[in-house]
């Protein structure tokens, strides 16, 4: 079942460790399936390097495991529950990368200081407060402070972020960590400037419509 779809999950997991985003087993990816609203998501505590397609699992909205050998991801609930009140969404990523985790171990957003924060957020990747982990209450925290933004730091824990598709999710991710890393840095020379609101938008939408290659 969702073969195709176990196996770009089960890639898009390998670009965690890649990118320097997680370390062991922390961290997950999962992705809707647009045909039959099932979810597929990296178990809980298998290490990167073992993963194969056959270790994702399949769950429906309701958390119920359809297929799979493997206990899934112990944030499966946040996921769910972010499918289920956000239909847009296709894909979702969590990491603990270490400087956006600073950022979100005090409680700070990263504000929006350089045109690539401008360019792929449309402003400052914002903070969201302390959830429980477990159940649905990180998910609603998602949900409530995330905004327009591909991803939000959750206070005391890590990033969460969006995307129509995984591959889009997992660029957010990326995106952030070289965001906080840059800003981090930036710091230890002055206090960097945040972008005018007028011209954040500007790039934002800019970015939005002309970067890449645009369909004619």
């Amino acid at each position: 079942m969702l073969a195709s779809l176990r196996e770009e999950v089960c890639r898009l997991n390998g670009e965690l460790p890649r990118n320097g985003l997680v370390t062991w087993t922390s961290g997950n990816v999962s992705a809707r399936d647009p045909s039959t609203g099932l979810v597929v998501i990296k178990p809980s505590g298998v290490r990167y390097d073992e993963l194969t397609p056959e270790h994702m699992v399949v769950m429906n909205l309701e958390g119920e495991t359809v297929e799979g050998d493997f206990l899934p991801s112990v944030d499966s609930a946040s996921h769910l529950y972010i499918y289920r009140v956000r239909p847009d969404v296709g894909g979702i990523v969590h990491t603990h990368s270490p400087y956006a985790t600073a950022f979100a171990a005090v409680g700070h957003e990263i504000p929006c200081v350089l045109t690539a924060i401008a360019d792929e957020f449309g402003g400052p990747i914002p903070c969201g407060g302390y959830a429980s982990i477990g159940g649905e209450e990180i998910g609603a925290e998602v949900e409530r402070s995330i905004g327009e933004s591909p991803a939000v730091l959750l206070k005391n824990h890590g990033v969460f972020a969006i995307g129509a598709t995984a591959v889009a999710a997992v660029k957010a991710a990326v995106m952030t960590e070289d965001a906080a890393r840059t800003v981090f840095l930036a710091r230890q020379l002055g206090e960097p400037q945040e972008i005018p609101p007028a011209e954040i938008e500007r790039a934002h939408k800019r970015y939005l419509e002309q970067y890449g290659q645009v369909k004619k």
